[in-house]
Parts: C-alpha cells; sequence; structure tokens
C-alpha cells in the first residue's frame, strides 16, 4: 500500500519542479527590468550630480570649493548640495532627470541582462561544480553576466554620459538621437565603446557585491524550519527575511561600491567629448596616470558621495523588486 501512495506523488511533483525552474528564469529577466526602472527614477537627481563631480568640467569649481578646507568627506556633501541647489536653480527640476532616457534604455535591458544571465550563469555552473552551490560559483556568475552586460549596453551609456555633462555652459546635443548621429559622425562606431575597458574593470564591483549579497542574504534570512506556522508572511516572506534582504543589498552595494569607485571616474573621463578637438584621456591606464598627476589621487574619488547616495539605496529598491517579483511570479 505503501508503495501504491508514493509514485504518484513523484510522478506529479517532477513536473512541477520543471515548470518552477522555466518560469523562474524568465522572471529573473523581467524582475531585473523593473527594479532597475524604479531604482533610476526614483534616484536619478544624484546620478546627475556624480557625473559631473567625476569629468573634468567641474574640477575647478570643486578645487575653490570648501571641499578640501572642510575635509574630503564632508567636502563631498558640501559639494553634493550645492550642485543639487544649483541644477535646480539654473536648469530648473527636469535638469535633475538629464539623461534619464538614455539611462532607462540602458537600465531595463543592463539589470534585465544581468539579473537573467547572473541566474542562468548560478545553475550552470552549480551543475558543472557538481550540483555545489558555493561562493566560487556566484562570483563566477556575477563576472560573467558583469562582462555580457557591459558589452551590450556600453554605446547607452556613452550617450548617457554626454547628456548629463550639458549645463555648464554647454550644450552641444539637443536629445539622445542627436548625441548618437553626431558621436557616429565625428568618432565613428569606435566612439560608442568609450570606457569600455574601465566598464571591464568594473566587473570587480558587480562581483563582489553579487558575492557579498548572496551571503549577507543567506545570513539574515530566517531558516524555514525556525518559522513559527502562525507567524504573519508577507509574499511568502517574514519581515525579517525582507529586511535582511534590503540590508544585504544596501550592505553589499556600498561595500562594492567603495571598493572599485576609481573606475567609475576613470569611465566617465573616457566618455568625455574632446575638447577643442583634442581628446585628453585616451586609455584607460593613460587616463588613471593623468588625472593621479594633475589633480592627485582624490580626484579618483570625485563624487563618490553623490555616488554612494544613490547606488546603495538605488540597489536595495532594485533588489527589493526583484526579490518581490521572483517570490510571487516565481514558482
Amino acid at each position: 500500500m505503501a508503495s501504491i501512495t508514493t509514485a504518484p506523488a513523484y510522478n506529479i511533483e517532477a513536473p512541477k519542479l520543471k515548470v518552477s525552474k522555466d518560469t523562474k528564469s524568465y522572471v529573473h529577466f523581467i524582475a531585473g527590468g523593473v527594479g532597475g526602472l524604479a531604482g533610476a527614477v526614483f534616484t536619478s537627481p544624484l546620478d546627475v550630480v556624480k557625473t559631473r563631480l567625476q569629468s573634468t568640467f567641474y574640477q575647478q569649481t570643486m578645487r575653490q570649493s570648501n571641499m578640501h578646507r572642510g575635509g574630503l568627506i564632508f567636502g563631498h556633501f558640501l559639494e553634493t548640495g550645492r550642485l543639487l541647489a544649483r541644477i535646480n536653480q539654473v536648469e530648473g527640476f527636469r535638469g535633475y532627470f538629464k539623461g534619464l532616457g538614455p539611462n532607462l534604455v540602458g537600465v531595463i535591458p543592463a539589470r534585465s541582462i544581468n539579473f537573467f544571465t547572473y541566474g542562468n550563469g548560478k545553475r550552470i555552473f552549480t551543475e558543472l561544480n557538481h550540483g555545489k552551490e558555493t561562493a566560487g560559483v556566484h562570483l563566477l556568475s556575477a563576472a560573467t553576466a558583469g562582462v555580457i552586460t557591459s558589452t551590450a549596453t556600453n554605446p547607452i551609456w556613452v550617450i548617457k554620459t554626454r547628456l548629463q555633462l550639458q549645463g555648464n555652459g554647454t550644450s552641444r546635443y539637443s536629445g539622445s538621437m542627436d548625441c548618437l548621429l553626431r558621436i557616429l559622425k565625428e568618432e565613428g562606431v569606435r566612439g560608442l565603446y568609450k570606457g569600455m575597458s574601465a566598464s571591464y574593470l568594473g566587473v570587480i564591483e558587480g562581483t563582489i557585491q553579487w558575492g557579498v549579497y548572496e551571503n549577507l542574504k543567506k545570513k539574515w534570512s530566517v531558516p524555514k524550519d525556525q518559522i513559527h506556522p502562525n507567524q504573519k508572511l508577507i509574499g511568502g516572506k517574514t519581515a525579517q527575511d525582507w529586511a535582511g534582504h534590503l540590508g544585504a543589498a544596501a550592505t553589499s552595494k556600498f561595500i562594492a561600491a567603495c571598493i572599485a569607485y576609481p573606475h567609475e571616474v576613470i569611465r566617465t573621463r573616457l566618455r568625455q567629448p574632446a575638447e577643442n578637438g583634442v581628446l585628453k584621456y585616451t586609455g584607460l591606464w593613460q587616463c588613471l596616470r593623468l588625472v593621479a598627476k594633475e589633480e592627485g589621487a582624490a580626484a579618483l574619488y570625485g563624487g563618490m558621495t553623490a555616488h554612494l547616495l544613490r547606488v546603495v539605496p538605488n540597489a536595495a529598491i532594485m533588489f527589493f523588486c526583484y526579490e518581490a517579483i521572483v517570490q510571487k511570479y516565481g514558482s
């Protein structure tokens, strides 16, 4: 009698497991895009400030400000606040959302590709690792996802950067399409891949973030066998689980951004348009040496406060949306 009741249970469970896997693979793509969209819209003003503080167009203003008199960290907060106020005064509220169009065009597929590639890469590398999902699998999956995403979306980020640098007496491009056509005309297709080497260097940041996130998410989640039967669940998870996911996303992004931040500055400099027909920065190492020589090592952290103020809540919003959508529709 036992064998009769066991067989049907096994036959029913197997196809359910397969459908769940297929559905989750599809949902990862959608959830990543929605999360990226929400995070980009809410933190766009700080993204504009960060880009400007990273560029050479604003370095003279920064050197004359209280940043050095008030200390590097406090000075960055002052400069971030000043630039936020100035953008509103000079350019109006719409100035906070310059480059948001190409940013969204880039963020949505970038996050979709990244989450989709990471999720499927993790599954594949786990199978190759004899079914063991280790920290090495997480890191390898994150690095693969980062390289693929950076290669596919770099032209969009070049356009976004050029548009965001406008507003300090410069107005070279009337919009995203004008920017695209002028880059192709003046710089060729290679112009759309400026900063590519720095983007690949930035894969380190994404790899660190995913690795720390997976570790902290597991550590800060409540084990299923410890959940009380009468405990209230929100979307199938406890309030502590959701808080843990948010904390893991914010913490992992903060750690990764602090470690890998200089590549952000280098990438922005490489994507700047030529000044008077002269291209100042021509490569990753040339840019790194020149910035350090002319402006000091502190310049490699220009706009870091605005960057952290943006990317930490951005990561929390993005990963929360991602986890919520996967939890609701992924099984």
